[in-house]
């Protein structure tokens, strides 16, 4: 193995590559500092290992960035939650920091349209021993949500609602879940800055599938504050995260 400087500082900006993809800061090395300071002295084993191991899968960018992870870690202890829910799985990164997070009764409804990938980070979550707090359904979640709009025991029960999936249903998802998060309750939309794309120009070179989606963001980000039922925080984490608490 060749011992020069030259090959650990590519390696390093090979990692922040992996991951600076979630930070909307404009310095590289502040984010890099952030994490090597703050997020990886105190990331919790079973998360590192799932953090590395979906590093390497090839949609690697639909990942929960560990300041994230960090970040709904200390929300979810502060907050005391413990039933919640996630909508948007992926191979369980942000919904394990919750698992790790809650009390050992605690619950998670999970939803995800993929078993298989979330499949790969199950392992991880029950060797951390939290894989009895999670009840994984694989499918759409609007279904799901529906029904348990219509059940009176679902309505206002959610201490904490996680949602990173479709972008462009956002907005039917917050028509039904501020009817199960209960008053004083958090509901979390991630990627409501969908990779600065909220304010670049309409000419703008973006990707194909950052462009698709924007619109979508840009009308939650314009519904959410005009929404007499919560008061919001939107807050530049990983991609943008905006916590929405219901009052009434």
């Amino acid at each position: 193995m060749a011992s020069t400087n030259e090959e650990p500082q590519q390696n390093q900006t090979s990692r922040h590559q992996e991951v600076g993809h979630k930070s909307l800061l404009q310095s590289d090395e502040l984010y890099q500092y952030i994490l090597e300071t703050s997020v990886y002295p105190t990331e919790p084993a079973p998360m590192k290992e799932l953090r590395e191991l979906t590093a390497k899968h090839p949609w690697n960018i639909m990942t929960t960035s560990a300041d994230e992870g960090q970040f709904l870690t200390m929300l979810l202890k502060l907050m005391n939650a413990k039933n919640t829910m996630e909508i948007g799985v992926y191979t369980g990164y942000s919904l394990l920091a919750t698992a790790l997070a809650l009390p050992d009764d605690g619950k998670i409804l999970a939803m995800d349209i993929n078993r298989e990938n979330y499949e790969l980070g199950l392992p991880v979550i029950e060797k951390a021993g939290v894989a009895h707090k999670i009840d994984f359904r694989e499918g759409p979640a609007m279904p799901v949500l529906d029904e348990m709009v219509e059940d009176e025991k679902y309505r206002g029960s959610f201490d904490f609602i996680f949602v990173d999936a479709d972008k462009d249903n956002y907005l039917n998802y917050h028509q039904r879940l501020i009817e199960l998060v209960k008053v004083g309750g958090l509901i979390g939309y991630d990627n409501t800055l969908w990779n600065g794309s909220v304010v670049a120009p309409p000419d703008a070179p973006l990707r194909k599938y950052v462009r698709y989606y924007r619109d979508f963001v840009l009308e939650l980000n314009k519904a959410l504050p005009a929404d007499p039922r919560i008061e919001i925080c939107m807050l530049p984490v990983g991609d943008g995260v905006t916590l929405c608490r219901r009052i009434k």
